[in-house]
Parts: structure tokens; sequence; C-alpha cells
């Protein structure tokens, strides 16, 4: 497993190291049919949104963050890794994405924040640099902001994205809210009904949704959510939260729903408010 300072001696005289990487990889494969996925995610930092918990620059240090992603992803019972380029390439030298599925984020111009933040730009990954990475598929952030004519864009990027993953062969993973302004700042609205809206106007998108799965938020009807779409589905982890117990609760309670097939969660175990990484991740893939 190879250092940070080592990693960084890779990117200034041997990046061509990293495409072979990329390709030796072992690659990771769904479970079987009625096991539940776990999907580490850490895709965050490059959307300028580096907060967890109290910490409002918990993410900004990278060595931190590999150190954690790379022993949340040795337990058993993880599945894959959800990240942008630079993460995904610094863990792939790492040997840490070693047989596990692997997932590129690839909108992230909607920077946290910024007057632009609802015309989510595709500033990470294409379709085509999923595949040519050997990676299982693409996520794509997609807010919906009636108000804010930029999110037409991301909407029609989204269909876009989820058309060229599939003609890949790639799974297309879309996460939308139904999102507005609240003095300033961007706010995803966590109803139920505006849940389900998102999920209405995410599974139409593209030519074919046979590759498109939803990553979801946990909110107060989840029988409601589940029932909206026959996408699979994935619940995502959000904030840390001052209660553990009762989000672990809600994401038990989510995981015996038909359609919930795992969990995508970056802050809640990578920082928990305890510290302790791999009891945070043994404790979500209990769950399972």
């Amino acid at each position: 497993m190879l250092s940070v300072e080592e990693i960084r001696h890779v990117r200034l005289h041997e990046p061509g190291r990293i495409a072979r990487a990329l390709a030796d990889r072992p690659r990771g494969r769904l479970p079987e049919p009625g096991t539940k996925l776990m999907v580490i995610a850490a895709d965050h930092p490059a959307r300028g949104s580096l907060a967890a918990g109290s910490s409002a620059m918990a993410m900004g240090d990278r060595r931190e963050l590999l150190r954690r992603c790379a022993a949340a992803l040795a337990r058993p019972g993880v599945h894959g890794f959800l990240g942008t380029a630079d993460v995904v390439e610094d863990l792939t030298l790492m040997g840490a994405l070693d047989g596990k599925l692997v997932y590129g984020s690839m909108n992230r111009g909607g920077l946290r924040g910024s007057r632009f933040e609802m015309d989510d730009r595709f500033t990470g990954y294409t379709a085509r640099a999923v595949a040519a990475s050997g990676l299982d598929g693409g996520k794509v952030l997609m807010r919906v902001d009636l108000e804010d004519p930029g999110s037409l864009r991301t909407v029609e990027s989204t269909a876009r994205a989820v058309d060229e993953l599939a003609a890949a062969g790639l799974t297309a993973i879309v996460e939308p809210f139904l999102s507005r302004r609240e003095d300033g700042r961007a706010v995803n609205v966590l109803t139920t009904e505006a849940v389900v809206t998102s999920v209405a106007i995410a599974a139409g998108l593209g030519g074919t949704s046979a590759r498109t799965w939803l990553k979801l938020p946990l909110v107060p009807d989840m029988e409601a959510v589940a029932a909206a779409s026959t996408l699979p589905a994935l619940i995502l982890g959000g904030e840390v939260s001052e209660d553990a117990e009762a989000t672990a609760a809600g994401w038990a309670q989510a995981l015996r729903l038909p359609g919930i097939e795992g969990l995508v969660i970056g802050r809640a175990l990578l920082y928990p408010h305890d510290d302790d990484v791999e009891g945070a991740v043994d404790r979500a893939v209990a769950l399972l």
C-alpha cells in the first residue's frame, strides 16, 4: 500500500502509473441477491463541501481523509466506494479499492454556497472516463429548484449521462432532490412529498432506465418513497447526526422495504462523533 508521500512521487514522476493501476485493479462484483450493498462515499470535497460534524474543514486534510476511507473500505461487508477521480486514483494506488465496486462522481460544478449552485455542471467524471478507468458506474447529483433556471441544465445533463452510461453498460446512480433557496443558501426539501416527486422525475430521465439506480435521503414516510419507483435505491447517510442511534434505526427500517438495496454513506461513517471509523462501519454493516 503506497503512502501519501509515495502517491505524490507517482503523480510527479510516474503519472502513467495511475492508468496502469486502474487497469490492473481487481474488480468488485455485486453481492448475491438478497444481500444489501454497503458503499462508502467521499465526493464532497470536490464541491467545496469540507464540513463534517462540528468541524468546518474536517475533509480538508487529504492524508486524513484517505486514512479514514482506507480504514472503512477494509472492514468486512463493505462492497464499494463512490468518489471523484482524485480520491479514486489515490485509493487505487493504495490498493484500498482492490475487489471493490467503484462509482465515479460526475457533476461537482454546483459549488457549495455559490450563486450558481443549482447550475450543477459536469466537472468530474464523464461516462467515457468512467469506462476508461474501469469503474462500475457514475453518480449524478440532481437538485431541482423550480425557481432557478440553472436547474434545467442539470436535469438535461443528467439525462444525457444516464443514456451514455447505459450505452456503455454501466450503472447510473442518480441522487435527486427538490431544492430551494433559504436566505441565499441552497437547501434540499426533505418532506416525503418532495422526495417522491424527485424520484418520479429522476426515474423518467433518458432513453432507458434499465441501468439507473437512485440514491435517496431518509424522510418520514420511506414506504411512500420506496413505492414511487421500481428502480433499485440506496439510502444516503447525509450529515453527521447528533443522534447516531436514531439515524441507524432509520436506516434499518428503510432497508426492510422492497427496492431499498443498501446504503451509500460518507461523513456519517468517516467522521463519527467518537472518531471510531471501524466501529461506525461495523455497526452500519450489521444493519444489512
